[in-house]
């Protein structure tokens, strides 16, 4: 004998699909884009702390790669409008200042925007 519909459990709470949407909802994703985003508008400040040791140039941030042992600036730089950083001495490169400051630190990119969004008072997390 079935029990009533009464008796049992609302089959959405018990569905598949449920339960997946609450996996997909952990663990939390990083928000890289309001990261970046966040970064980018306090660009000098970000760049200044990660890489202190360089000086501004027009748009740019100058300075030696911490790295490896350069003599001196001008290899390595950062666009303060753009984010975006190259080594042309070595081919490295990003794109934003989240994979700057994991190149900078040895950080995965999770963990560097972590770390920035912290620094920055912005939530990393969608």
């Amino acid at each position: 004998m079935k029990a009533p519909d009464r008796y049992r459990a609302p089959q959405a709470q018990l569905s598949n699909s449920n339960l997946r949407s609450r996996r997909r909802d952990w663990p939390p994703r990083v928000d890289f884009a309001r990261v970046a985003a966040a970064a980018l508008a306090q660009a000098e400040a970000v760049v200044r702390g990660l890489l202190p040791d360089g000086k501004r140039e027009g748009t740019e941030w100058v300075c030696r790669n911490p790295l490896r042992p350069d003599r001196s600036a001008g290899s390595f730089k950062v666009s303060l409008t753009k984010g975006a950083w190259a080594d042309f001495a070595t081919g490295d490169h990003g794109k934003d200042l989240v994979s700057l400051a994991a190149f900078v630190t040895g950080k995965t990119q999770a963990q560097a925007a972590i770390a920035l969004a912290e620094a920055l008072g912005v939530d990393p997390f969608r």
